[in-house]
């Protein structure tokens, strides 16, 4: 090849190749989210971020990613991006069995109509089903669900319904054996609604979780007075187990000395000390909003106190989710405006509920992590909020969720961001 020849192929090879490097990489970022403040307590993260998704995982986390890289850009300047939201206390086992509540029955909600719109992706039923009929839940919800529904099994054997008084069809071992063959699906146990002494459903759901090593819920409120809240805390829960329902106040709005009795903040507005030595120990508190489980009288006096709950969620279920819970962003939005950093907020929705149910894969933004995102907007003004029992309180800021990624595909888009204007077909 002669000298001239030479020359011009170096001269093509300068020019091409950088075309061709260009274009290969702008094909390598499916969907890319720019200029927005990105908190992923996990990774301790709170910065000003661009984060690139490609075949539905976290591609790239950095300060500035080229625009022409991506297939599409998405301009969330101004904008929170967090991981997905994880809300470990849900009802969706949805059906039309009236006796069965919310074991396939009418209380419980399908997932994806409640989940997105809130920059949930991940949700855990707290007890829906136990081992008989979980079979019928993962056949009609988990796998027919775009959102990640995952499973706390009931230690009643038929679930939450008509039998979840039947402390004969409480069986840790059956329980156990199906936790272990849905170790995909299931994350734990869970005691709910039993009205008897606390004992029996409590010590049968902490055997199945030392047979699997996994946690175990329990739902404390509005139960019979001669069940010791310390007692549950010191001798039959374990490092680990979950309390939900953690700023329940008793029966109804006006709840007297002895309805304050297992409340973790008194009569007289302080937090009991035993509930500080048992977080310390270890137990998990949770909020578990729901229709009954979150007063302002309890979560004001506890928070000023410093007591922060470990996890927040939301207790969805038929009878809150027009009512004052509404939605996870919403309850974020109270604790907000209750004085919790934003920081705080995120990480009691997203990190701290994944080490809880130990599925530590989620709940971040890591590289090669499942793109699970929410992008929020915090919008200023006059706003209000209503816990359970219809008392409110006035606020300034609110979470407003602005788009939802789940897997890297977008599943909820407010404001249209995602897409072009009309104007630019």
């Amino acid at each position: 090849m002669n000298l001239k020849k030479i020359f011009a192929t170096a001269i093509l090879l300068l020019v091409v190749l950088p075309c061709y490097y260009n274009y290969a990489f702008a094909q390598e970022i499916d969907i890319l989210l720019k200029g927005g403040q990105l908190i992923d307590p996990k990774n301790k993260i709170d910065a000003k971020m661009d984060v690139g998704i490609s075949n539905g995982k976290i591609s790239q986390v950095a300060s500035d990613i080229p625009a022409a890289r991506a297939k599409k850009v998405v301009d969330v300047r101004g904008m929170i991006i967090s991981p997905g939201l994880i809300d470990i206390h849900v009802h969706v086992f949805a059906g039309t069995n009236k006796k069965q509540q919310y074991m396939d029955g009418p209380n419980s909600l399908p997932p994806d109509g409640f989940t997105f719109r809130a920059g949930v992706t991940t949700v855990v039923d707290a007890g829906s089903s136990g081992w008989k009929s979980f079979p019928l839940f993962k056949k009609n919800i988990i796998d027919q669900s775009k959102t990640r529904v995952l499973a706390f099994l009931n230690i009643v054997g038929d679930g939450m319904g008509e039998h979840q008084q039947d402390r004969n069809d409480m069986d840790p071992k059956m329980a156990a054996t199906f936790a272990k063959y849905y170790k995909n699906d299931i994350v734990g146990f869970k005691v709910a609604h039993f009205g008897g002494p606390q004992s029996i459903p409590v010590d049968s759901a902490v055997a199945a979780g030392n047979l699997v090593n996994m946690p175990v819920m329990v739902d404390w409120r509005g139960l019979p007075p001669e069940n010791s809240l310390e007692e549950l805390f010191m001798k039959h829960l374990r490092p680990g187990d979950i309390l939900t329902h953690n700023f329940h106040a008793g029966k109804g709005a006006g709840a007297t000395a002895a309805m304050y009795k297992e409340a973790i903040v008194d009569p007289y507005g302080k937090v009991r000390p035993y509930v500080f030595r048992a977080q310390q120990r270890g137990i998990v508190m949770d909020v578990g909003h729901g229709g009954n489980g979150f007063v302002f009288s309890q979560a004001i006096p506890a928070l000023k106190q410093g007591f922060i709950p470990n996890s927040i969620s939301s207790d969805l279920h038929i009878g809150n989710m027009n009512a004052g819970m509404k939605d996870m962003s919403n309850i974020m939005s109270k604790f907000l405006n209750m004085g919790i950093s934003l920081q705080d907020v995120i990480k009691l929705s997203t990190w701290n509920p994944a080490m809880y149910i130990k599925r530590t894969e989620l709940g971040h933004l890591s590289v090669g992590a499942e793109a699970d995102i929410a992008v929020f907007k915090i919008r200023n003004g006059d706003f209000g909020f209503i816990d359970s029992h219809g008392f409110t309180i006035k606020g300034t800021k609110k979470l407003d969720t602005e788009l939802t990624l789940r897997a890297g595909k977008i599943v909820w888009d407010l404001n249209g961001i995602a897409d072009r204007g009309w104007a630019n077909n």
